[in-house]
């Protein structure tokens, strides 16, 4: 069963997903920035370790290992924030708009808010 508009009854329905799109770029933020941190400070271990292998090694592996720890955290950040957003659209924000009179509304309660 397809939506409907509760103020003029056309089926012509769009999501906002706002929560989606900020909870995804901010849980994507803070991955990056802990996922940088945590390899950073296990790279800056293995350099006062591992100096035997020469110091423009374990300076290479450092910065390489902060950058794939970054992405995988940023990666791992994003995905957990567009689920947390998704819940956020679906439970807590006016998610549904009609596409002809311009009315926001939650699709399970039914109530109208004019965005025009």
């Amino acid at each position: 069963m397809s939506e409907q508009c509760p103020n003029c009854l056309s089926i012509r329905i769009g999501k906002n997903n706002y929560g989606k799109k900020a909870a995804g770029v901010v849980g994507a933020s803070i991955g990056a920035y802990s996922g940088f941190t945590a390899v950073t400070a296990g790279a800056q271990t293995g350099l006062a370790i591992g100096v035997r292998a020469g110091p423009v090694g374990a300076a290479a592996g450092g910065i390489g290992g902060a950058i794939i720890g970054a992405f995988l955290g940023g990666a791992s950040g994003a995905s957990a924030g567009v689920v947390f957003g998704d819940v956020l659209d679906g439970c807590v924000l006016d998610n549904h708009r009609c596409l002809d009179c311009g009315y926001s509304f939650t699709a399970d309660s039914g109530s109208k808010n004019d965005i025009r």
